[in-house]
């Protein structure tokens, strides 16, 4: 399997996938902090891949999906944007529906 491939795999894996700097519970950037911080506020489960542990994802993401920075936050295997996307429809009250909505459709 390449690594886009694995990429694939990894996005159609949950409703939710984010992929950060670190970990929910120890990021290693302030971006991926508050992009994590901001989805757990909504109680809706997601996954994350921590990006510093697999080199070939790290490099390879941003050309996945044609966005260059960390995070990145995927809704049933569509890019939705980084922290600044997530942020801005949290400050909408938009993004506890959307992610809601993202699960009720991933799991039908």
């Amino acid at each position: 399997m390449d690594v886009l491939e694995k990429i694939q795999k990894q996005v159609d894996s949950a409703a939710i996938v984010i992929y950060m700097k670190g970990t929910p519970q120890f990021p290693q950037c302030g971006f991926s902090a508050r992009a994590s911080q901001t989805l757990a506020s909504t109680g809706v489960e997601f996954a994350y891949v921590n990006v510093f542990e697999d080199q070939e994802v790290f490099q390879s993401l941003p050309d996945f999906a044609d966005w260059p920075t960390f995070p990145q936050i995927y809704f049933n295997s569509e890019l939705v944007g980084g922290g600044d996307i997530i942020l801005e429809m949290a400050e909408q009250d938009s993004l506890k529906g959307a992610m809601q909505e993202a699960v009720e459709k991933y799991n039908s």
